[in-house]
């Protein structure tokens, strides 16, 4: 600008250079170039006497392009422009057509269409495809496929337009036919269109669609750049392929910080979250700086998987790179905090958010009922809708959750009443679940049972399988009964009805029943999913199995293991052996219940840390009740903070008791 501006000093005081080539060449520059300046071009065109079409585009072309009010300045021109009594070109519509897209101004738009129609520019393919960009911006697809339909001439811009308006209104089975359709005429997609295209493969998560859109890119020789490879990698993982979407990635020439969110993000979103915090630290070991979405991500997997410490160090990342702690970030460091079971942490985020969304409140009520918190939890909710934010379906899970831990049988069919007559939220199926759950768990069952007859959605395996896990706690073996021929019927591969009902049996002494129960499973070749307990150390998660012998320090594990059944016998503890599934002696109960994943995790913890340390522990079931017991007395005879998050909620062990008071 600064050379710019000594030559327009020149042609100021040269009349014979003030042409309209030259002031064309100076409103481009200050226009349209990068090191250009809006203002200045403004300024330069308020002193040129006779402006031409030419001129009139070129500025209007420069504010289209603006993040502020492009719309306002482009239509003044515009203006000016027609009171000159120049006539639009097939340049000047599409440069005001883009000013309201970018501004979603859809009346404006409309008035531009019209002009094009009058004109004579509504067929020109440019037009065309820049009417067709703003009516998809504006959410209007019926009237983007209406133009495509009637357009004598369509470039691929046409078809990805269409594509593209698909794909951002969620109609990602009608962006695949469009592209399909596209495909047939044999034009040729590049790198925008295939981008496009696998996003929307991604979200319908079909792998078939997913191979069949991979080889049309090697056949028709798109490029793979570094936007192409990562939507690649994205549309596998999110199609379940994970082992091809992490041998495309390793062989991808180029990459950005996107393609390891793409691994991060897609790895989470199929639950392999070892394997997504896996890939973050390779992501640091290779120097790339991690964004807003690589910290979300992480985020995601450490509150899945339990990770306190990893999800401290992201915190401490995000203090010292001075990244604000609000929006997703904030959201996500609540949920992690409250998933690893310091709500305490949780609350500290949360108070320090500038912006509270249903998502900030809702991550603090899900966690406070998680931690056992309910009266907590309910306060959330009261204080979220004082505040003018209103509950989705997912708060209410939270706080129907809530009061189903502690026993608030009467708040709770209040909230769900409350749900659809203040809210207007449909209960989901898991609301009814929530319900069934709340009212068994508190021994109302006939009440429950009653509750699912007059349900006005068909019972999943979710609502009976709610009631199931009540007819185990209460000892109610015929209902059990009835309810488990319903469970297979429902879903007559999953083995989760079967051992609950074993465990049910088994309770009741039926030692026969339990027995033709797991002969029918192993008939249908069902396994059972095996316990499994995370606890993190210096950064690194051990994992255990059930009389797991595979950790290098198995032998001082088993030995911390027998001091600590010892030292319980010393103290007066009885094994509460009704949770084992077979009919053998006494003494073989305890031993079977003395190898859980649990206790393991936790000897491991006690040698492997100082005295006073709080140990973590994350089970992928539900922690049995000897296992319970037992944490209780660990926890009061080596002093130790011990907070086990099972698969329904956190229990935080201290002193010989559980926040759960027993009742989980």
């Amino acid at each position: 600008m600064k050379e710019l501006k000594q030559i327009h000093a020149t042609v100021i005081k040269t009349k014979h250079l003030q042409t309209q080539l030259v002031w064309t060449k100076l409103i481009s520059f200050c226009a349209l170039s990068p090191f250009g300046n809006l203002d200045y071009a403004r300024l330069v065109f308020a002193k040129i006497e006779n402006p031409n079409l030419t001129l009139y585009n070129l500025i209007i072309r420069g504010f289209s392009c603006t993040k502020e009010n492009p719309l306002g300045s482009s239509f003044y021109f515009y203006r000016k422009m027609l009171e000159k009594g120049f006539v639009p070109d097939n340049f000047t519509l599409p440069f005001l057509l883009k000013a309201c897209a970018r501004s979603k101004a859809l009346r404006e738009g409309e008035l531009i269409h019209c002009c094009s129609i009058k004109t004579g520019f509504s067929l020109d393919v440019y037009v065309k495809n820049t009417l067709m960009r703003l009516y998809a911006v504006c959410g209007l697809i019926n009237a983007v496929q209406k133009l495509f339909d009637e357009s004598p001439q369509r470039d691929l811009v046409s078809w990805t337009t269409l594509i593209q308006g698909y794909a951002k209104m969620g109609f990602s089975k009608e962006a695949i036919r469009v592209f399909l359709e596209m495909a047939e005429t044999k034009l040729r997609a590049d790198e925008m269109t295939m981008v496009i295209v696998l996003s929307a493969c991604s979200k319908l998560g079909d792998l078939d669609l997913g191979r069949k859109i991979h080889r049309y890119m090697y056949d028709n020789m798109v490029n793979l750049d570094v936007f192409v490879g990562n939507a690649v990698v994205d549309m596998y993982l999110k199609c379940g392929d994970i082992d091809f979407a992490c041998k495309f990635f390793e062989e991808m020439p180029e990459k950005n910080v996107v393609s390891w969110n793409s691994m991060i993000v897609g790895l989470a979103h199929q639950g392999e979250f070892k394997e997504a915090l896996s890939v973050f630290r390779r992501m640091q070991g290779e120097g790339v700086k991690p964004d807003d979405v690589t910290l979300v991500g992480v985020l995601n997997s450490c509150a899945n998987l339990g990770v306190l410490e990893l999800g401290e160090w992201v915190h401490s990342y995000i203090d010292r790179n001075q990244i604000k702690a609000d929006g997703y970030i904030g959201n996500a460091l609540v949920d992690m905090y409250a998933k690893c079971g310091r709500i305490d942490q949780a609350f500290e985020v949360f108070k320090n958010m500038t912006n509270r969304d249903v998502f900030s409140y809702t991550s603090m009520i899900v966690g406070l009922a998680m931690n056992g918190q309910g009266e907590n939890a309910l306060e959330f909710f009261s204080e979220m809708t004082m505040v003018g934010i209103k509950p989705d379906e997912v708060t209410f899970i939270g706080v129907l959750s809530a009061c189903s831990h502690v026993g608030l049988v009467e708040e709770g069919k209040r909230h769900f009443e409350e749900m659809s007559r203040l809210y207007n939220l449909k209960p989901q199926i898991e609301h009814y679940g929530c319900m069934v759950d709340l009212l068994g768990r508190a021994g109302f069952i006939n009440e429950a049972e009653e509750f699912i007859r007059t349900m006005p959605i068909e019972p999943d395996a979710f609502v009976w399988g709610a009631l199931l896990g009540a007819c185990k706690t209460h000892g109610k073996v015929e209902l059990a009964e009835r309810i488990m021929k319903k469970l297979v019927e429902i879903e007559p591969e999953r083995d989760g009805a079967y051992v609950l009902m074993s465990n049910i049996y088994s309770s009741a002494n039926r030692w026969k029943d339990a027995v033709e129960i797991r002969k029918a499973m192993k008939e249908r070749k069902m396994k059972k999913i095996p316990g499994c307990s995370l606890i993190e150390l210096d950064g690194v998660i051990h994992e255990f199995r059930k009389g797991d012998k595979s950790h290098t320090r198995t032998k001082e594990i088993y030995l911390m293991l027998n001091e600590v059944m010892n030292r319980l016998k010393i103290e007066g503890f009885v094994t509460e052996t009704s949770n084992v599934l077979v009919d053998v002696a006494e003494e073989e109960k305890e031993q079977s219940l003395c190898y859980h994943s649990e206790r393991l995790a936790i000897a491991f913890g006690l040698i492997s840390t100082k005295p006073g340390t709080p140990l973590r522990i994350v089970k992928n079931l539900r922690v049995c009740n000897d296992c319970h017991s037992v944490t209780k007395f660990i926890s009061r005879v080596f002093e130790r903070e011990i907070v086990v998050r099972d698969r329904n909620r956190f229990h935080h062990f201290r002193g010989g008791s559980c926040s759960c008071n027993d009742f989980w």
